[in-house]
């Protein structure tokens, strides 16, 4: 078993942020990021293989009870000469949290590829292949379904497309359902959605901030503006589905030079989240949170 983010929480004032696992990704390291000569990066890689943790964050804030992206879903998968894909415990996490499906009261996807997807429906299709049957409805039914308008717009014109949401299994249920916000718009007390295009053109970021002002710090989700702690000290790391390279890197600029915050990357292993502190134009990241206990 690969070494995975577990279950962990950061809190800032009254409102916590904990990822809730769901499961990994143990993927060909050439073809994530192009040209990249890991023997210069040692420590990144296990058994030769880069490995992205798949899960979601639950913000409470208040009485509201947010997840921000879906995860990747029930699926068990070799896809050859790319990853091995094993996932399938978020309700189980979510259930460690003392919570059920229909707790949750607003999902907002930082962006619609499959292993931020996979809990839209009932059914989690395999990448690339037909989903094995039809859904039924929304997993998180008494849900708001939030995203941008270009990510929806883009997707619904590129069904099929490897890496993107299955036409099936999440744009049909969320039709009709989903509901657009735009860069600096509040989904609650304290939580405001910030547009980060470049990987894909309408991803997201999720800033908790302290609603009170007590506390100067926030919670930056930050989606897939970065996949590998190998991006904090070289940012100039291109992921393969980088729609818009020179933007996402931008992007990422301005995400590690971000005083007073503390990145939540829910694809890192060992701890997603953690504070970038810089030394001329060097980034180190420093994990911190806690582990919650079960309820």
């Amino acid at each position: 078993m690969p070494h995975l983010a577990n279950r962990s929480r950061i809190t800032v004032g009254a409102t916590t942020i904990t990822y809730v696992p769901d499961g990994y990704g143990a993927h060909n390291p050439d073809v994530l990021f192009p040209g990249v000569d890991w023997t210069t990066r040692p420590g990144h890689l296990e058994d030769g293989r880069l490995v992205l943790s798949f899960g979601s964050f639950l913000i409470r804030a208040g009485d509201r009870k947010i997840l921000v992206d879906l995860a990747a879903g029930k699926i068990d998968v070799d896809v050859p000469g790319v990853a091995q894909l094993k996932s399938g415990a978020l309700l189980r996490s979510l259930a460690a949290e003392g919570l059920s499906a229909g707790d949750i009261d607003t999902v907002v996807y930082t962006h619609l590829h499959l292993d931020h997807v996979g809990w839209t429906s009932d059914v989690a299709p395999l990448p690339n292949a037909p989903a094995a049957k039809s859904p039924t409805g929304l997993t998180f039914g008494r849900a708001r379904h939030l995203m941008s308008e270009d990510e929806w717009q883009y997707w619904s014109t590129r069904t099929g497309e490897m890496g993107g949401p299955d036409a099936e299994a999440v744009l049909k249920p969320l039709d009709g359902v989903v509901e657009f916000v735009k860069s600096g718009d509040a989904i609650a007390p304290g939580v405001t959605v910030e547009a980060t295009p470049g990987h894909t053109p309408g991803h997201l970021a999720i800033v908790v901030s302290d609603p009170s002002g007590v506390s100067s710090e926030s919670v930056y989700i930050a989606g897939d503006i970065l996949h590998s702690p190998a991006q904090i000290p070289d940012p100039a790391l291109v992921f393969s589905s980088d729609v818009a390279p020179d933007q996402a890197r931008a992007v990422r600029d301005r995400v590690l030079k971000r005083p007073d915050t503390v990145i939540a990357a829910g694809h890192f292993t060992g701890g997603v989240f953690g504070r970038v502190t810089s030394v001329g134009d060097a980034h180190v990241w420093t994990p911190v949170g806690d582990v919650p206990p079960s309820r």
